[in-house]
């Protein structure tokens, strides 16, 4: 059974940082990739970043492009999220998830529809 758990969120001001982390037990070989996604009471869950396993491609949405960087190692099941810049836009619960032949690439996610996802993380950016 596969679980992931968020942890890194908070409140924080204009400008700080935040690093967040998704850490995953039960992956298999079946298991490519691992995507970052955001939610606010207004908006719908969305994919911001996504990182594979295997090649290392990674995608950003527009609105974090140069200011978040993704990173990850399946040897030891961990996916961050570093936040940098950040702006009261951002603030959002923020939720990794992956599936069975889930995959990556510069473009954004595709194959299976995310399946696992962790139970959330609160990031507040106050102006």
């Amino acid at each position: 059974q596969v679980q992931l758990v968020e942890s890194g969120g908070g409140f924080v001001q204009t400008g700080d940082s935040l690093r967040l982390s998704c850490t995953a037990s039960g992956l298999t070989e079946e298991y490519f990739a691992v995507g970052w996604f955001r939610q606010t009471p207004e908006k719908e869950r969305e994919i911001i970043s996504c990182f594979s396993f295997g090649d290392g491609s990674i995608y950003y949405e527009d609105s974090v492009k140069g200011r978040f960087t993704i990173s990850g190692d399946k040897g030891k099941s961990i996916v961050h999220l570093q936040m940098d810049g950040l702006t009261p836009s951002d603030t959002a619960d923020y939720y990794c998830a992956t599936a069975e032949y889930y995959y990556c690439s510069p473009y954004g996610s595709y194959g299976s529809q995310p399946r696992y996802w962790g139970q959330g993380t609160q990031v507040t950016v106050s102006s």
